[in-house]
């Protein structure tokens, strides 16, 4: 049964569809502050779609993201303890703003880099800056180098591999599915 070569194709076109550099920075503003789906599904074809394009995709996506990044530190600012906090404790999330606060007070800004570049999610990290009230500058910093390093390497990446890459993403896309399914499957069981 072939599920992942359709919406392999599908991301493609949808890469390649005329609004796709807007979605791609609404997505990435949106995954700063709340959205679950990283930037990187709708960059990584994009880039690969049109390499001459990835460096472009690579700059909208890291300032959009640092933009929603802005937006999380500002909301954890402002909000946490009116709104937010109640959102997060029925969505069963307060265990990750514990192991976000205890980050922090354990490596300081050195986490918003990390959870910038790794596919921890920065959302989380972005509204515990805020309110945890942690220098606006700093998180900036760390943000723009930790989200601008992890975009780039993907632009770069598709951009380097570019049609022999996308040929060979196509011939292994349903192994590489299916593994990445039976992996999460895995860590689930592990993890519960």
């Amino acid at each position: 049964m072939k599920l992942f070569e359709p919406m392999y194709d599908m991301a493609l076109r949808w890469a390649r569809h005329r609004h796709a550099v807007k979605y791609l920075g609404g997505l990435s503003f949106a995954e700063s502050v709340f959205f679950p789906i990283p930037p990187d599904v709708m960059l990584a074809p994009m880039s690969l779609s049109q390499p001459d394009k990835a460096w472009r995709f690579a700059l909208i996506t890291t300032l959009a993201s640092i933009l929603g990044g802005i937006a999380g530190y500002w909301l954890g600012y402002f909000a946490f303890d009116a709104w937010l906090s109640p959102i997060i404790e029925s969505w069963g999330y307060t265990h990750k703003i514990e192991t976000a606060t205890q980050w922090f007070a354990d490596y300081g800004v050195w986490v918003v880099f990390v959870a910038g570049f790794s596919p921890i999610p920065y959302k989380v990290f972005t509204t515990s800056a805020g309110f945890l009230q942690m220098a606006f500058f700093p998180f900036l910093i760390a943000s723009a180098v930790g989200r601008g390093a992890r975009f780039f390497l993907v632009a770069g990446l598709m951009r380097w591999g570019g049609a022999p890459m996308e040929a060979k993403l196509r011939q292994y896309v349903e192994v590489l599915g299916w593994a990445v399914v039976l992996l999460a499957v895995a860590a689930y069981l592990i993890l519960r």
